[in-house]
């Protein structure tokens, strides 16, 4: 028997509200957060059909078995290869003149598709309205992201007793992916391991540069549970610190628990960029933090809210995001501390809790 589900009742509520007929959702995070089905079509079609009185889910054929396992709020329909899955479409979505889709996923040619049949096919986006359901976690998403922050924090411990130099940078992610699968978790996105000038560049990729005394070490990765998503940044060092390593780590971890205090519900994403932004301008900086102070967490990595300078998103509790500013010189090297937090009314939860403090790896 399909039932529904709270997030399909809510979309249909904000359908129904903007006269919306039905609604053709094909962003694979979308349909794992409105049905539970997790799967990566590829290059094949797949896609949910919401109408206000059933959902249908088109899948391949190769996807039918997942999906019938764990999606309880929607019929299912398969298509093989050599079939056209919008014959499939067309079906559920008969009679429908007025439909939601997520533009920003939405190809040019599956559009004219849709369209292609008799009468005049109004399309609205529904993405925006979407994401903004999956901004406010419940319980159950909660426990998840926590599950996988309690994973994240125990790798990095581990990691940062592995360390030593003459390591490569891609020795130390292989490591980490490692230590993650070994908790039976998977990694949330790419592992970034960077080290002494290359902890300059905010995404630089592992490389097979080796560690080597006096380079500062950036590890920032994340375990997912379920497909729900954790994301830190903790700061190493081989050998002493230099007196400047430590005013720079220092300087941040103030900007990062600046913002965290900041947090709580009614207060736009905007000031708290600002308060961790502050800090750093202060110190005669500000020109060295030159991205936003944190992005949502959960079923993505990078999702909504978007903690911007200057965005006015009114913080509710349930929304859970990074806390990670950063200070970049380039031919010197940068830190970036990175915590995740979930709102609550007067204040929030942090939910990784490793070790802040600049880590000291033995010299080689």
């Amino acid at each position: 028997m399909v039932t529904s589900s709270p997030r399909l009742v809510g979309l249909r509520g904000w359908m129904a509200g903007h006269g919306l007929e039905a609604a053709y959702i094909t962003r694979p995070v979308s349909i794992a957060y409105l049905t539970g089905l997790h799967a990566n079509p590829h290059e094949r079609l797949m896609a949910l059909v919401v109408r206000p009185d059933r959902a249908t889910l088109v899948v391949p054929a190769l996807e039918s078995d997942n999906a019938a396992k764990n999606s309880e709020h929607a019929a299912v329909v398969a298509w093989r290869d050599g079939e056209d899955p919008y014959e499939l479409v067309r079906v559920a979505l008969d009679g429908c003149t007025r439909l939601g889709v997520e533009k920003e996923h939405l190809t040019v040619q599956a559009a004219e598709t849709l369209g292609s049949g008799p009468g005049a096919l109004e399309m609205v986006d529904v993405a925006p309205e979407i994401r903004r359901l999956r901004r406010t976690k419940s319980s159950g998403e909660l426990e998840k992201i926590a599950r996988a922050c309690a994973i994240t924090d125990a790798v990095c411990d581990e990691a940062m007793l592995r360390l030593q130099a003459g390591q490569s940078e891609l020795a130390v992610a292989v490591g980490i992916s490692a230590a993650i699968a070994a908790y039976g978790a998977s990694l949330a996105f790419e592992t970034l391991v960077q080290s002494g000038h290359n902890t300059a560049e905010p995404h630089h990729g592992p490389s097979d540069r080796l560690l080597k005394n006096g380079d500062l070490i950036l590890l920032d990765f994340g375990a997912a549970f379920e497909g729900y998503r954790a994301d830190t940044t903790r700061m190493a060092v081989v050998g002493e610190p230099t007196a400047r390593q430590l005013e720079i780590h220092r300087l941040v971890l103030q900007a990062h628990d600046a913002a965290i205090n900041a947090v709580r519900a009614g207060v736009t994403t905007g000031e708290v960029d600002a308060a961790a932004r502050d800090v750093i301008a202060a110190a005669g900086l500000g020109d060295r933090f030159f991205h936003r102070v944190g992005h949502g967490l959960g079923l993505e990595a990078h999702e909504d809210p978007s903690l911007d300078p200057g965005s006015n998103t009114v913080l509710e509790p349930g929304m859970v995001f990074t806390i990670e500013p950063g200070i970049y010189i380039p031919l010197w090297g940068g830190v970036r501390i990175e915590d995740d937090v979930v709102v609550e009314a007067e204040g929030c939860r942090v939910l990784t809790t490793a070790d802040r403090n600049l880590r000291m790896v033995p010299a080689g």
